[in-house]
């Protein structure tokens, strides 16, 4: 122990606390440690750090761990004698929270504070003691926003044969549970992955936002989305949307051409899979977020990294705030359930020989890819044409070899797929193409019936492989 004067001269602190005697607030003092990081009570000591000395008999101290012993759920603390004071050494608890029969209190600088109901809500997140994901929502009935094709889509990528009744399936998911009514409520995790979207404002902060900016601050945007469908579908075209604004390398080898991404699209996965899992939905104000910088790609969720995780062993130990979710992911083999998705990330980088991922953990998580713009003497493409081969510069109408039909054509699918509406100049604006080109490759979609025109041409849509 610091030696005993340098503690008294420096006074009570947020894990120091001085008692002239083992009165009746002890146990909220002990509660308040046990809650918090734990300290120690010096009891036989005023509040100005002077000695006045405790009561030392076995009586008194049979007295202090009566007291101490009311706490629940139980806790074991360490009572030792120093000269003709007690001190009472409080370790974290293990099992938070801990109340006394005046409540629960929580240590807070050099003072013990009463929690009222909702600090202790937002104390038992914080512990992870009550899991969004779990929550059962009893305004959100699965018979009123149940999105089929979304749970068999589901269905399909985890194996899970369709034989069960598809509410019994639900719950055996954790997606769902049954009211004292009787009926189908989503849990969170459900809702958030098989809900029907047209009433989306009820999960209003589940959404990703992408977005696209001109520089490297966040100030001129040039193109941005509102992700709100479910959890896979989120994730999936947040893919799409960096892969439509970030540059393509092409590699020439032998006769065969590979088109590279600037970024590897396994740690961009990683990263965006990482938000929507592992962000902290309890905090309804903030949205996760696919950011793109010209120098820059920054992938954000709320609520930094969970309890358990710090500095030091970030990176190598798993811990889910949102077990449930984690599950649903793992199962269609979005995740590994063993902490692995940093290690990807800086892998992928690394065996792309780019410079690694930078991390910010601390109230946000933050996943930061620098980007990479051109390379010795290969050649360079982007998705938005930008290096001019795909403007007709050279007279073929936007066909030069540099990059095939088909390539161009699963970039248009993947426009009209998140823009039904969009205009031959929107998606000339989006891929760089001439206008002509444009025109020339829809015009093949519809004849190969990969899309085709609903309503008029003002004020109709695509429809794409039957997708609305």
């Amino acid at each position: 122990m610091k030696d005993l004067d340098v503690i008294l001269s420096e006074g009570e602190s947020y894990t120091i606390e001085f008692k002239e005697s083992a009165d009746k607030s002890l146990a909220a003092e002990v509660c308040a440690f046990a809650n918090a990081s734990g300290g120690r009570v010096f009891i036989g000591v005023d509040d100005n750090g002077v000695i006045v000395g405790a009561d030392l008999s076995n009586t008194a101290r049979s007295r202090i761990q009566d007291t101490i012993n009311q706490i629940e759920p139980r806790l074991t603390v360490n009572l030792t004698v120093h000269g003709n004071i007690i001190v009472i050494t409080v370790p974290e608890g293990k099992n938070k929270p801990y109340s006394c029969s005046k409540g629960f209190y929580l240590r807070s600088g050099p003072n013990s504070q009463k929690l009222e109901r909702d600090s202790i809500v937002e104390f038992l997140q914080s512990e992870g003691k009550v899991r969004y994901d779990a929550l059962v929502n009893e305004k959100l009935s699965v018979k009123e926003h149940f999105n089929r094709a979304s749970f068999e889509d589901y269905l399909s990528k985890a194996g899970i044969s369709n034989v069960l009744p598809f509410d019994s399936t639900l719950v055996n998911l954790g997606c769902a549970e049954r009211t004292s009514e009787g009926e189908l409520a989503y849990t969170n995790a459900g809702a958030l992955f098989f809900r029907d979207n047209r009433r989306g404002i009820l999960f209003d902060h589940s959404k990703i936002i992408c977005a696209l900016y001109k520089g490297v601050h966040k100030a001129d945007i040039i193109d941005v989305k509102e992700l709100d469908g479910g959890i896979v579908e989120n994730i999936d075209n947040a893919i799409v949307f960096l892969k439509r604004h970030l540059n393509l390398r092409y590699e020439i080898r032998e006769v065969r051409r590979k088109n590279v991404l600037e970024l590897p699209e396994r740690a961009l996965r990683e990263a965006v899979v990482n938000a929507a899992c592992h962000r902290d939905y309890f905090e309804i104000g903030a949205r996760a977020a696919v950011e793109i910088y010209d120098d820059r790609v920054e992938i954000t969720n709320p609520g930094g990294v969970p309890k358990g995780v710090t500095n030091a062993n970030f990176g190598t130990v798993s811990v889910a705030r949102n077990p449930i979710i984690a599950s649903l992911l793992h199962r269609i083999h979005y995740i590994e359930r063993m902490g692995t998705g940093i290690t990807k990330m800086k892998q992928a980088m690394e065996n792309a020989g780019l410079e690694a991922p930078a991390f910010t953990i601390d109230g946000y998580f933050r996943v930061t890819f620098k980007r990479v713009f051109s390379t010795n003497g290969e050649n360079i493409g982007t998705v938005n044409g930008t290096d001019g081969t795909e403007n007709g510069t050279d007279g073929t109408d936007g066909t030069d070899g540099t990059e095939k039909d088909s390539e161009r054509i699963i970039r248009i699918k993947n426009i009209l797929m998140n823009e039904p509406k969009a205009t031959l100049d929107v998606i000339s604006s989006r891929t760089g193409m001439a206008r002509r080109t444009v025109a020339r490759l829809i015009k093949k979609m519809r004849q190969e019936g990969l899309i085709r025109r609903i309503g008029s041409t003002k004020s109709g849509h695509w429809e794409v492989n039957g997708i609305r």
